[in-house]
């Protein structure tokens, strides 16, 4: 498992993110640090750096400590940026138009984003063509 090494204010930022973000929830120090070093991240003071925030979070403060008892079930949420996950594939062999006879389809699983060429051929050369296109 790579971990990337933060510091200083990104250390702080993802701190606070894993905290009171989209997926926080305001949870104790030792589950943050979790949450942070499930998204990748490490630095030699996590845990005192998490425990240290919470301490001057305010509405962590304000609402005292929540029982188990009384807590919402968690779940995480997968975050996943556009084109992080995609499909290719070719579709044919179709009647020669123009002297293609495949077509070659990118899509983008997020945001349903979709890229297609005719190609007269189905190798791998066109394919690394086509994406250097795409992603360049």
């Amino acid at each position: 498992i790579i971990q990337h090494y933060a510091h200083g204010q990104e250390a702080f930022d993802i701190l606070k993110a894993c905290h009171v973000g989209p997926t926080g929830g305001h949870h104790g120090g030792n589950l943050i640090a979790k949450k942070v070093f499930d998204v990748g991240f490490f630095w030699p003071s996590i845990y005192r750096d998490a425990h240290d925030m919470i301490k001057t979070c305010d509405t962590c403060q304000r609402q005292g400590k929540i029982s188990q008892r009384d807590e919402m079930p968690q779940n995480a949420i997968q975050v996943c940026e556009i084109f992080d996950v995609c499909g290719i594939d070719f579709m044919g062999l179709f009647p020669s138009s123009k002297g293609n006879k495949y077509i070659l389809v990118a899509v983008d699983y997020l945001s349903k984003w979709v890229e297609a060429k005719a190609l007269p051929t189905n190798d791998a050369r066109v394919v690394v063509k086509f994406l250097k296109s795409l992603f360049s």
